[in-house]
């Protein structure tokens, strides 16, 4: 139990460390243009996420899939400037398309690649898959609450503040992509 439970909070401080918002600021852009209504089409976007990072700690873990660090934390700021586009285009995309949960998996896969080297060093042996298990359920429940508080907050700027739903995707969007763009300035790997 203690190791879930250590391994499960070692997943959650990953996706709300301070020091790294990049986790943060992609499951905000994902979650922004939508409402409580979509809430189970959010969930299963942000389990298709937490796939994907999941899937490349296993690959990196047990298969030695190691990618370039520059590039992935290159790659990693691509991932959320691309997620900030949608939010930025007043003529919205049809998000029902099978094109946004391929795009979160892959966006998945490549934020997780940045975290293996470090999974790797600290899981043990033989309860590797059991600590990738407890990790990934940290990072779920950590996803879930940012969902939740975003949903929360547009609720509360939309429908009391009455802010025009268009202008708030732009301003959430116009806010997360400047910080994407620093950090793919910061970490270009040319």
């Amino acid at each position: 139990m203690e190791t879930i439970w250590f391994y499960a909070q070692l997943g959650f401080k990953h996706v709300l460390d301070f020091q790294g918002l990049d986790h943060f600021y992609f499951i905000i852009a994902l979650a922004i243009p939508f409402g409580f209504r979509e809430f189970k089409k959010l969930l299963l976007w942000v389990s298709i996420f937490t796939l994907g990072h999941t899937l490349s700690l296993f690959g990196n873990y047990y298969f030695e899939l190691i990618l370039p660090a520059e590039w992935i934390e290159f790659l990693i700021p691509v991932t959320i400037t691309l997620s900030c586009i949608p939010l930025l285009i007043t003529q919205k995309i049809n998000h029902k398309t099978i094109f946004i949960p391929i795009i979160t998996l892959v966006f998945g896969l490549i934020h997780g690649f940045g975290f293996g080297r470090y999974f790797s060093l600290i899981a043990s042996e033989d309860e590797a898959l059991y600590q990738l298990f407890s990790f990934a359920l940290g990072v779920e429940a950590a996803q879930i609450a940012i969902v939740l508080g975003v949903l929360i907050i547009s609720f509360f700027a939309l429908n009391v503040l009455k802010t025009n739903k268009s202008k708030w995707d732009l301003i959430i969007g116009a806010m997360i992509l400047s910080q994407a763009i620093l950090m793919m300035v910061e970490k270009n790997p040319l």
